[in-house]
């Protein structure tokens, strides 16, 4: 690292002076306190704060950057990204071919590619796991990434009409087959669905259809039980735990061995990038029928693929990842250890970085930006960011049901007080939901939202029935443990009571809790980011559309779906970028999302670290980072 400005003693540590200069000692000795009062063990080669606990490393499950930053070192797709382009290449898929109509990808696995335990990664692997994404039972938030595929959205969906090919899952289980393994399948083709056995049955609404269903010739008869463990109310028909749109006729297929081919509805040019995105990712099928969810997923029982195995998990304090011996490419892999650190605090993780026990952090606190600025470090060098801070409303609680009363809650925001009295790195105010960096969309004009407007949001108020605010409810903005989040809540409330004259209460929760209280509804207004998974609008605008597992506001607005439906379609580029214009419009004008700001990324980074590289996404591979050990050993105390 280079020596500090000479106006500042240097005998006087970096920490101290930012310590002092911001008043937030009692922080900062948490962070000490955090940093040297663990128990002592050999240094990792590599460590860096993730900003909090993880809530899982099931790539299925995971939803979070957190989260996603261990996957990816644990576990690798049939692509990864180039860490300074983010240009797809090859993974566990050594090569591919797309047929000449952009629909047909053809996967090529390396022969050498292994799990953890010595187990040869094949291409059923993967057909295993997207069937594991897309089937209903796991509820994955990110299957809907893989609707693309022929038919995988109607295996999600659960819905399926006469005539469809079918597989039914049996409560019993094969002979010989692992604790937490599938049922029985049975596949045959959908003849039939009855109301019972005479189409006259009482209480027909509490039944469950009859699927009438032809396997081998014969017909045969399914239904689910009342309560678990109870025979089907019509004698003829046989119980069952899923009854699903048979996946043996989805867009995915073992070719061989080591091939394996996928089968779109329409040419998606960003596949490839989706591909390698986190839920992708191949998991053990033997690890998971053997322990089920979540234990197959402790540090004890795991099995991967990536460059790195989880060694050990301490809650509150890291996760440690070692080396993966039957990585196919371990010889490239220039780390042995990694600590994932699991600093919710921003202080903290500065603390951390300051003392030599983080070499990254991701974000640093806001009270410190402006010096760092100042000083024109090196190791801390804001770049644009494809992302948006916002804020979601739960459409389904009045009065947020209504789109004047969101239109007032989003012009009594100051966005520009935020990022300067708040933020201070350079950060947008977010005029629009899909961030302007997204080349492709910019010669089209994306739509922009109105300015801050408080005299605008107090008449749109009280054509909503609330003239200054009264008989407005007490809502509450919920936002997950950080000190910027909490920071931008107290300010917004602040100015929606000024602007508005309406009472807003401010709910904080951790990181786990606060995803689970956003799936489940719970929240009147939800502090949320959004990281882009490729470089297309599409990654921002699909998830508003009606029934998408990350729409938490529950809106639903049919021209917006058709017109987002419409340019997923689209061959001809200009007049896609021009649908999703006008479904952006539409969005802003109904307002069921609360945009803030677009960020920059705020990570510091040691100099002796290799293979780091800013990029718009903030996706640092760990296989591509080293450590130069001469110029790390070679600092001074005082750098």
């Amino acid at each position: 690292m280079r020596k500090l400005k000479e106006h500042i003693n240097p005998r006087q540590s970096m920490t101290g002076r930012f310590i002092a200069a911001y008043g937030v000692i009692a922080l900062g000795l948490v962070g000490l306190v955090w940093a040297f009062w663990r128990p002592k063990e050999p240094a990792a080669d590599f460590s860096f704060c993730n900003g909090t606990e993880i809530k899982t490393v099931d790539p299925a499950l995971v939803t979070g950057q957190p989260e996603g930053r261990v996957v990816w070192a644990i576990f690798e797709g049939l692509t990864t990204y180039d860490p300074k382009t983010l240009a797809p290449r090859p993974g566990v898929a050594e090569s591919w071919e797309v047929s000449k109509d952009k629909r047909v990808y053809t996967f090529h696995l390396r022969k050498n590619a292994y799990w953890s335990d010595g187990t040869p990664l094949t291409a059923e692997d993967f057909h295993w796991s997207f069937r594991r994404l897309l089937h209903p039972e796991t509820a994955s938030e990110y299957a809907y990434e893989l609707w693309y595929v022929v038919n995988a959205e109607k295996y999600t969906s659960g819905q399926v009409e006469v005539g469809d090919p079918v597989e039914i899952e049996l409560n019993e289980k094969p002979p010989g087959a692992r604790p937490y393994a599938s049922g029985v399948i049975l596949r045959g083709r959908l003849v039939a669905i009855e109301a019972g056995p005479t189409g006259r049955m009482e209480n027909q609404a509490e039944a469950s259809p009859v699927y009438v269903v032809e396997i081998d010739g014969r017909k045969e008869y399914f239904q689910k039980p009342e309560r678990e463990g109870q025979p089907p109310r019509d004698p003829r028909a046989r119980p069952y735990r899923w009854l699903l749109f048979d996946f043996e006729h989805v867009g995915i297929k073992v070719l061989d061995r080591f091939t394996l081919q996928m089968t779109l509805n329409h040419p998606v040019p960003y596949f490839l990038q989706i591909i390698g995105f986190f839920p992708m990712m191949p998991v053990p099928r033997h690890c998971l029928e053997k322990y089920g969810y979540p234990a197959w997923t402790k540090p004890e029982n795991i099995v991967s693929n990536g460059p790195f195995v989880l060694q050990y998990r301490r809650i509150r304090d890291r996760i440690r990842l070692v080396k993966n011996p039957w990585y196919w490419d371990r010889e490239n892999v220039r780390l042995n250890t990694v600590d994932v650190l699991a600093a919710e605090s921003a202080i903290t993780g500065l603390n951390l970085y300051m003392t030599g026990a983080a070499d990254w952090i991701p974000v640093v606190p806001n009270e410190v930006v402006g010096e760092l600025l100042r000083q024109k470090r090196k190791d801390f060098q804001p770049a644009p960011y494809l992302a948006v801070e916002y804020y979601i409303v739960n459409t389904r609680r009045p009065p947020l049901d209504d789109p004047r009363v969101r239109r007032a809650l989003a012009l009594a925001i100051d966005k520009r007080e935020i990022i300067n009295r708040i933020l201070q790195t350079g950060q947008e105010p977010a005029m629009s939901f899909v961030p302007p960096s997204i080349a492709n969309y910019i010669p089209y004009q994306p739509p922009q939202m109105p300015e801050y407007d408080p005299a605008t949001a107090r008449r749109l108020l009280a054509e909503a029935g609330y003239p200054g605010g009264r008989g407005f409810p007490k809502i509450e903005i919920l936002y997950n443990t950080h000190e910027s989040h909490q920071a931008i809540a107290e300010l917004v409330q602040a100015q929606w009571k000024r602007n508005l004259g309406i009472n807003v209460r401010l709910q904080n929760q951790d990181w786990a809790r606060y995803l689970a209280s956003r799936r489940q509804g719970e929240f009147w207004v939800a502090r949320a980011g959004w990281i882009a998974d490729y470089l297309d609008p599409n990654t921002f605008l699909e998830m508003m559309t009606t029934g998408n597992p990350n729409n938490h506001g529950g809106w639903s607005n049919a021209e917006y779906d058709r017109l987002i439906s419409r340019a997923q379609v689209e061959v001809d580029e200009q007049r896609r970028l021009a649908l999703f214009k006008e479904a952006e419009t539409l969005l802003l004008e109904e307002m069921p999302i609360l945009p803030l700001y677009f960020p920059v990324t705020r990570a510091m980074v040691r100099p002796y670290v290799r293979g780091y590289y800013g990029n718009v996404l903030d996706i640092h591979p760990l296989k591509d980072i080293w450590v130069d050990v001469s110029k790390k050993s070679g600092k001074t105390a005082d750098q």
